[in-house]
């Protein structure tokens, strides 16, 4: 039985998409009813018309992975465990919580696993996780440093790490993967698909940054073939392109249809609107999306290295185009 925490998000679901071609049973939990209904127009997107067969493979647990005891029943039986549940948000106010999922939440999965005397755990970190400057291709062996600036999120995948890095050591067979920012078929209401949906509406500017992305596909494939693989006990960043936030936006707007941002965000503009979208919060009662962290991250360059996984499963990640194509005729919403 093949056990998988985060089913419902965008990773999580085309992680069930590649199990359910197989033929072991899969279990998966979910909090939200929405979430877990939505994915029948993902399967239908994927499968056609033999969705349904694929989608009642999966075996539907209702919880979280806070709740110890019902993590201990639902991973009774389970020999492998794809741990791709989590948080994300970099509002200062959700620290604790982001502790608490992340961290908290990885710790109960490591611990059940050795409990249960699961064959092996795949668990999804993040690029946050991992160290690194903008002077050259961040790779794997870069040290992750707490810095002032330094994000609760990033603190909390950072931690989350440790706790599979201490089940290693205490016997447990993992091994652990990296995304980046993941582009995929799905909600555009939802991750980073909202991006596709920003620029659907227009824009007018975009940022002058750089980051990477990588197709939701690739990082479940690669998760399987790290799991049917001898590798143990390491981990793998999972990279399609590397490119600027302008050159993503302008294939983005291209395979819409739509004029691309001409123009470039100065720093002093981008925290102007941060200002003003708290404010404005202030009235409407709804969370601003930008905050001081996010504008960082939009003005860093940053470029990883994915020669690791490449290296180590003769693997070949599907081209920007490609991803954003897939990306926009798999919208669900």
């Amino acid at each position: 039985m093949i056990f998988v925490t985060g089913g419902t998000g965008l990773l999580g679901s085309h992680l069930l998409i590649e199990l359910a071609k197989g033929d072991e049973p899969i279990r998966a939990i979910y909090r939200s009813d929405k979430k877990k209904e939505q994915l029948s127009a993902l399967f239908n997107y994927y499968f056609g018309d033999s969705w349904k067969g694929y989608l009642d493979r999966i075996e539907w647990l209702k919880g979280d992975i806070l709740d110890i005891p019902f993590l201990q029943e639902s991973m009774m039986g389970c020999s492998e465990v794809y741990h791709c549940a989590g948080m994300v948000s970099f509002h200062r106010k959700d620290f604790n919580k982001l502790i608490n999922i992340n961290r908290n939440g990885t710790a109960n999965i490591v611990n059940i696993a050795l409990q249960r005397g699961v064959s092996k755990l795949c668990h999804v970190s993040s690029t946050a996780a991992i160290g690194g400057n903008n002077e050259a291709d961040i790779s794997e062996a870069d040290k992750w440093k707490k810095e002032p600036t330094t994000s609760g999120y990033s603190i909390s995948k950072y931690s989350a790490e440790k706790e599979v890095w201490r089940g290693i050591e205490e016997g447990l067979n993992a091994v652990i993967v990296n995304p980046c920012v993941i582009l995929g078929a799905g909600n555009w209401n939802r991750s980073s698909l909202t991006l596709l949906r920003t620029l659907k509406k227009g824009l007018s500017y975009y940022p002058p940054g750089s980051n990477a992305v990588v197709d939701a596909r690739d990082v479940a494939e690669i998760m399987l073939g790290l799991m049917r693989s001898e590798i143990q006990n390491e981990r793998f960043l999972c990279i399609g392109s590397n490119q600027s936030f302008k050159e993503l936006m302008d294939e983005v707007a291209k395979q819409l249809n739509v004029t691309p941002p001409r123009k470039k965000a100065t720093r002093s503009l981008v925290e102007f609107a941060r200002r003003f979208a708290s404010l404005l919060s202030l009235f409407t009662r709804k969370r601003s999306a930008i905050t001081k962290e996010t504008i960082r991250s939009l003005f860093e360059e940053r470029s990883y290295s994915n020669s690791k996984v490449t290296e180590a499963l003769n693997f070949e990640f599907r081209g920007l185009t490609e991803m954003v194509q897939n990306s926009i005729s798999g919208k669900t919403n």
